[in-house]
């Protein structure tokens, strides 16, 4: 005899809910010169217009997510900032190539479709979007009871730019060149399990906890139209988005074979999340190794193009002088100690 009850529905996946969540990113979105006369939330693809006047452009890719950051966002119901940190992880990438972000995709995937809570992460992607000053094209929502415990979800994103062959950042970076530090808006999205971690340790109501409610869901800083008017200036040799695994980790992937960024953590600013840490009982090493401890992003340039660099940044953001290019073998050499 066959059952009534073998529905899609009754298995835990609401098509109904989907389309209208479909329904209400297209309501955000509109048509741009972009995407031309084609509207492109709810089909089976994005179609995008590549810019005019490019002589030899090539397209750049990034994808990424925000790791268990997303544990804190559901700990306190708070989601409207998560999908600026989507936007940023990947766009803060393409920029060390030089490109220009073009159009974005995102993908989460969730037990159940809960409309608020994922509403208020589309806002903040469009948001992140509009910051970078790409577009949002599509995406998936995927809904998957059984793969995930209750209220559980998570979020990737992808990323393309556009560079022309000139502007790309690779190979410029010359011997005497400064190595100055963009300062962070805070964790940004990395390090969050041992950050975790320590929560639970110290047992720690995060609720009550006014100090580390504000500073855990910062988003993060998305840094497309400061680097991209550097590029267009000429004033940018090479660039790092300091992410998982620190200065050392991410300046290193930027420096050519026998030339060396010689870094005086002695000149870092610490943030006070990570001097709050640092108090916890990590070490040194450690909080470097995981941490971006209050540098967000890398600039190596040319010694005469210090002063011309500031003004682009607001006073929040200015770079500031914390190491130089040299000869050496080893690609990055930390020396001194960050002032916790």
């Amino acid at each position: 005899m066959r059952s009534k009850n073998f529905t899609y529905e009754n298995s835990g996946v609401s098509i109904k809910k989907a389309d209208n969540f479909i329904k209400f990113i297209s309501s955000r979105t509109k048509k741009s010169k972009k995407s031309g006369e084609f509207k492109n939330i709810g089909g089976f693809g994005a179609l995008t217009k590549l810019p005019s006047k490019l002589k030899n452009p090539y397209l750049v890719t990034s994808t990424d997510g925000v790791g268990t950051k997303i544990e804190v966002a559901n700990q306190l119901n708070k989601f409207d900032t998560i999908g600026i940190d989507l936007v940023a992880m990947c766009v803060n990438d393409l920029i060390v190539q030089g490109a220009k972000p073009l159009l974005f995709l995102d993908y989460i995937s969730v037990e159940r479709i809960n409309p608020k809570k994922l509403k208020n992460i589309v806002k903040g992607i469009i948001k992140g979007c509009k910051i970078a000053g790409c577009e949002l094209v599509g995406g998936e929502t995927a809904e998957m009871p059984g793969t995930y415990s209750k209220g559980k979800f998570d979020i990737a994103g992808f990323s393309l730019g556009i560079v022309e062959k000139d502007k790309i950042l690779i190979n410029k970076i010359k011997e005497n060149d400064l190595v100055l530090a963009v300062p962070s808006s805070g964790l940004h999205s990395n390090g969050f399990s041992l950050v975790r971690h320590i929560i639970k340790k110290k047992k720690i109501d995060l609720k009550k906890n006014s100090f580390l409610k504000k500073e855990l869901l910062k988003p993060t800083k998305i840094y497309v139209t400061y680097i991209l008017d550097l590029i267009n200036k000429k004033y940018l040799n090479a660039c790092a988005n300091i992410t998982g695994g620190g200065l050392e980790d991410n300046i290193k992937r930027i420096i050519p074979n026998n030339l060396c960024a010689e870094i005086n953590l002695d000149r870092v600013r610490a943030l006070k999340i990570f001097k709050w840490l640092k108090n916890k009982g990590i070490s040194e090493k450690e909080m470097l190794k995981t941490f971006n401890c209050g540098v967000g992003f890398c600039l190596i340039i040319s010694a005469n193009n210090y002063k011309n660099i500031n003004k682009f940044f607001p006073n929040q953001y200015k770079p500031y002088i914390i190491g130089k290019i040299i000869k050496k073998s080893k690609k990055v050499k930390l020396s001194g100690k960050i002032s916790w």
